[in-house]
């Protein structure tokens, strides 16, 4: 099936800007915490052909254009490739289930180590940033996750409690207070 939708100069530049805009935050925050080699590295895959030619074919500017990638074809062709490609995104870790574990499906959530799961917070608070713009406040992030009780099934339940605790500290108390306690009890 042929897409619908065409790539435009502005298209492209908007892609390319949100990109760059996301990066820029995940950068900063991770750096906040010490995550330096992670936040210069964060989703450089944006940059491959399979992943950017999608955004900018797809790009709307306030939400991501795999959705609309998704909802044209029922599937994802750049999300396939970058999830693959990124140890922040918890769909990366999932493998075959050959001993039977946690029930009986033919896959099991693998527990995310922790730098990968503090890269995880800080792309989804850049995305709630980008993607809110002035509307964003320290709430949406959690709401996001909240949002998503069917995807969280497919999370490690450890790898879910602490990015939950994490975005409910960060809803509470805040970036300074969070990111300080990421400092101090997870960066290691």
């Amino acid at each position: 099936m042929k897409s619908k939708e065409k790539i435009t100069a502005r298209k492209t530049a908007g892609h390319f800007n949100t990109v760059m805009k996301h990066k820029y935050l995940v950068m900063k925050g991770c750096f906040s915490v010490g995550l330096y080699r992670q936040g210069l590295l964060h989703d450089l895959s944006k940059f491959a052909p399979t992943e950017f030619l999608v955004g900018a074919r797809y790009w709307q500017g306030n939400r991501s254009p795999n959705n609309a990638e998704r909802e044209e074809k029922g599937y994802s062709a750049s999300w396939l490739h970058h999830k693959g490609r990124n140890r922040h995104h918890f769909e990366y870790w999932v493998d075959y289930n050959l001993r039977g574990e946690m029930g009986s499906g033919p896959v099991i959530p693998v527990k995310m180590p922790g730098r990968y799961v503090i890269e995880m917070l800080m792309d989804r608070i850049a995305a709630s940033k980008v993607y809110a713009g002035d509307k964003y406040d320290d709430t949406y992030p959690l709401k996001y996750f909240e949002q998503g009780t069917h995807v969280i099934s497919f999370m490690h339940p450890e790898t879910a409690k602490l990015l939950h605790m994490l975005l409910k500290m960060l809803a509470e108390e805040g970036e300074e207070k969070t990111f300080a306690y990421v400092r101090r009890h997870l960066h290691k």
